[in-house]
């Protein structure tokens, strides 16, 4: 198969290594090694993304703006093939597409200290400010209503009227403390219909094994963009503070290890603001804690509503997998909301200084 796919490119099967990549959850990759070049070889989950040459379309359009005008600007685009196309379609294998490897790069998977955080959310801060100028309304829906809260929350509802009914009720805690926090649905709501906080081009999933790094740890540019679409700037920054603010992530069970830490905090701040601080409306400036809450809220209803609908959608490795991890957002809404006060006291130190004003440019 994988063959097949590096013919349709010109490459010979035999004079290439091809090594199995762990890292990304949807799509399989593996890295291919010639004498003189090496690239990156993905199948595209197409039960995810059902429309691969959107996909690829999406990335064409944003590959195009940033050529005319953010040239020095390092944009991972796919390779087109033998037929001008960026998506190779194999009968009874499913869509592929190859991407060039970046020399000199690596990513991390876990977030392990403050400098990267910031390193991370400058990259994708960066990548929204470039495409500023981009009409998002031109980019396709990969997801449809990824992000959609006031989605999210009927499909929870649902769940809760017509999901397991033992799990429901071993679950009465965490429903109190959803419903207990349903302010943040009502924000959302608002926000949708606010003319100030602006549909841009976001990247949606914004965890650090996204980003490429240099040698040295520096930030090269933001990868794995199928989820690109308009959005709120809500969903990137809230979701570097769900993935980035805890040293435990979302399958820790021992919920005493779950904590928010303030220099993390600061850096994904003043990363994000060094490139967007002067994109973002005064009300936009006003919901950079609100991203956190928004995107760990959503999480944990999403996790909550499957435990009820039996693992339907995420999967698990044994059976109250779902039910810890709704337990753990929850957990971790509280610390971020326990620290709110001093949080924001931090945004809006880094707001006062200004210093984000004309950095990273390219």
């Amino acid at each position: 198969m994988i063959a097949t796919v590096l013919s349709a490119y010109g490459i010979r099967f035999e004079d290439s290594h091809v090594e199995p990549l762990a890292s990304g959850l949807i799509n399989k990759t593996w890295k291919i090694t010639l004498a003189r070049q090496q690239y990156i070889l993905q199948r595209i989950n197409d039960h995810v993304f059902r429309r691969p040459y959107e996909l690829a379309d999406n990335l064409k359009m944003l590959d195009a703006y940033l050529k005319k005008h953010s040239p020095g600007y390092l944009f991972v685009a796919p390779i087109t093939n033998a037929n001008n196309a960026e998506v190779c379609y194999i009968e009874n294998e499913g869509y592929y597409r190859l991407l060039p490897f970046v020399e000199g790069s690596h990513t991390i998977n876990v977030v392990s200290s403050p400098d990267q955080a910031y390193e991370a959310a400058l990259q994708f801060g960066k990548f929204t400010r470039l495409l500023s100028g981009f009409d998002s309304r031109k980019l396709h829906l990969t997801i449809p209503d990824f992000h959609n809260l006031t989605l999210r929350y009927q499909q929870f509802e649902e769940a809760l009227k017509m999901g397991n009914v033992e799990r429901i009720k071993q679950s009465a805690h965490l429903v109190a403390k959803v419903k207990k926090h349903v302010h943040i649905l009502t924000s959302f709501e608002k926000i949708r219909k606010s003319s100030a906080v602006k549909q841009r081009v976001t990247h949606h999933d914004t965890k650090i094994s996204n980003v490429l790094f240099d040698d040295h740890d520096r930030g090269l540019c933001v990868i794995d963009l199928d989820t690109v679409m308009p959005g709120y700037f809500i969903s990137d920054v809230g979701d570097m503070m769900r993935t980035y603010l805890s040293p435990a992530n979302e399958e820790e069970k021992d919920f005493s290890k779950i904590a928010v830490r303030d220099d993390f905090f600061r850096a994904i701040v003043q990363g994000y603001l060094s490139n967007m601080g002067d994109e973002l409306t005064p009300e936009e400036r006003d919901l950079i804690l609100y991203a956190g809450l928004f995107l760990i809220y959503m999480q944990a209803i999403r996790f909550l509503a499957d435990y009820f609908n039996n693992d339907v959608y995420y999967g698990t490795s044994y059976p109250e997998q779902n039910f810890v991890r709704a337990g753990n957002q929850i957990r971790l809404l509280n610390a971020l909301e326990d620290q709110r006060e001093a949080f924001q006291e931090i945004i809006a130190a880094e707001l006062s200084k200004k210093t984000y004003l004309n950095l990273g440019k390219v």
